[in-house]
């Protein structure tokens, strides 16, 4: 079937199409020995033999669309050198090109997405698209009202202000608070410097919502394959058919 190379390329999972067109601008790309550099060149994704840097790109494997409840100290990584528990020891043998998708840092808990469809992952993560994700964060100390309101219009972090947010404070209490976070960014630790930035401290962080994917029953180091709407809702959020 004919299919644009630079889709054929993100789906099977070496680029996103953005960064497939540049490979192609860079005449990185041959199909069957031709070096191609004109975006929107159609390729037979049966027969034609595509190859990136000299390689052959594997026919796309089925897509694969899973969620799990990372727990504590896991770190969202397929393999670590220094031999520290990863997202792989928690699920089955991965198809080739399942990724996770966007952060969790290792101290955080909760929702995290796998996925080898290249473009799906690339615009989940991307700013122009505003994935809202959601948090509770367990905050030592009191998060005031004053507070609250600086973190919704946004504050500094790393030298840049952070995009608004939403803040539900759930618990106050002079040692200790409870907060829902809601943000649209991907910057790392971002919740974590948030609070920093007034003094406090997240103790526990757990995502409990990514682009409307929330965990429900999911145990901690569980996992589950997305069902057919979950899928086509998040595709429909950025723009995918």
């Amino acid at each position: 079937m004919d299919v644009r190379l630079n889709k054929l390329l993100s789906r099977s999972g070496v680029a996103s199409r953005r960064k497939a067109d540049d490979l192609i601008r860079e005449g990185r790309v041959a199909v069957n020995g031709i070096v191609i550099t004109e975006l929107g060149t159609k390729v037979d994704d049966r027969s034609d033999r595509i190859m990136v840097d000299g390689r052959s790109v594997a026919a796309a494997p089925a897509p694969v669309y899973l969620i799990l409840n990372k727990p504590r100290g896991v770190l969202v990584t397929l393999s670590d050198p220094f031999g520290r528990p990863t997202i792989v020891g928690l699920l089955p043998k991965l198809a080739e090109g399942v990724r996770p998708v966007g952060r969790l840092d290792m101290d955080s808990e909760g929702v995290l997405l796998l996925t080898n469809d290249g473009e799906l992952a690339f615009r989940l993560t991307h700013p122009r698209y505003e994935i809202r994700k959601t948090y509770i964060a367990r905050v030592k100390g009191e998060v005031t009202a004053a507070a609250s309101a600086r973190l919704e219009k946004g504050v500094f972090v790393d030298g840049k202000r952070t995009a608004p947010a939403r803040i539900g404070v759930l618990e106050s209490h002079p040692g200790k608070s409870v907060v829902q976070v809601t943000i649209h960014e991907g910057r790392k630790r971002e919740v974590r410097k948030m609070f920093e930035s007034f003094g406090l401290e997240v103790v526990g962080l757990k995502r409990v919502d990514f682009g409307g994917l929330k965990l429900d029953h999911l145990p901690s180091g569980g996992w589950r394959l997305l069902k057919k709407p979950e899928i086509a809702a998040l595709r429909k959020k950025v723009g995918l058919s």
